[in-house]
C-alpha cells in the first residue's frame, strides 16, 4: 500500500509542476505578444514603403536580398564594437531591415523572382503575413522544446548568429541552393527573423527597466 507520506510527496510533486507548468505557459504568452508586437513594427514600415515604393523589390534575386541584409548584420556589428556611440536606436532600425529584408527574401522564394513589379500592397501584405506565420509558428514550437532561452542571451550574440547565417546562405547560393545535410536556405532566413525578433525585444526590455 501507498504510504501517507508518498501520496503527500507525490502531491507536492504534481503541485511543484502544476506551477512549472503555468509559469512557462505565461512566458510563452509574453513572448507570442512581443513578437507580434514587433512583427507589428516591422510590418507598418513594409507598408509605408510599399505604398512609397511598390513592390519594386520583386525583382531583387536572392544574392542581393542576403547581401542587404549582410550590410545591416555589419553595422550592428559595428556600432556594437564601438564604445562610445549611442547605439540602440540604430541598432533597432537595423534589425527591423533584417526582418524586412528576410521576409522579402522568403517571397522571393515562394513566389520566385520577376522581371516586373507585379504585387500590390493587399497582395504584398498577404504574402508578408503568410511567411510571418510560418516563422512565427516556428519560434513557438522550438520554445516550447527548448523553454526561453534565449532572454538570458546578449544582443551581440543574436548579431553574430545572424552573421553566421549569411555566410551559410551565402554558401548555399554559391552552391547553387543544392546542400547535403543542412537545412535548406529558407530555415536560415527564418532564424534570422526569429533572431532579430529576440534582439528588439531584449532591446525594448532594457530600455523599458532603464
Amino acid at each position: 500500500m501507498t504510504s501517507m507520506r508518498e501520496c503527500t510527496g507525490l502531491s507536492i510533486h504534481l503541485l511543484f509542476l502544476s506551477i512549472l507548468f503555468r509559469i512557462i505557459y505565461k512566458l510563452m504568452e509574453q513572448t507570442s505578444a512581443q513578437y507580434d508586437a514587433v512583427i507589428k513594427t516591422c510590418r507598418d514600415l513594409f507598408s509605408k514603403k510599399m505604398s512609397d515604393y511598390g513592390s519594386a523589390w520583386r525583382i531583387l534575386r536572392l544574392p542581393s536580398l542576403t547581401d542587404q541584409i549582410f550590410i545591416k548584420a555589419q553595422r550592428i556589428r559595428g556600432l556594437q564594437e564601438n564604445a562610445v556611440h549611442k547605439v540602440d536606436e540604430d541598432e533597432s532600425s537595423e534589425f527591423i531591415g533584417i526582418i524586412n529584408y528576410s521576409i522579402m527574401a522568403l517571397v522571393q522564394l515562394d513566389k520566385g523572382v520577376v522581371d516586373q513589379p507585379d504585387l500590390n500592397l493587399e497582395e504584398s501584405l498577404e504574402a508578408y503575413d503568410k511567411q510571418i506565420k510560418i516563422t512565427k509558428d516556428l519560434m513557438m514550437n522550438k520554445n516550447h522544446d527548448y523553454g526561453e532561452a534565449w532572454r538570458d542571451m546578449r544582443i551581440s550574440s543574436f548579431t553574430d548568429l545572424i552573421l553566421q547565417k549569411l555566410l551559410r546562405v551565402k554558401q548555399i547560393e554559391d552552391n547553387k541552393g543544392k546542400t547535403l545535410v543542412s537545412e535548406g536556405i529558407d530555415a536560415n532566413y527564418q532564424d534570422m527573423i526569429n533572431y532579430a525578433v529576440f534582439a528588439l525585444i531584449l532591446i525594448e526590455e532594457s530600455h523599458s527597466n532603464n
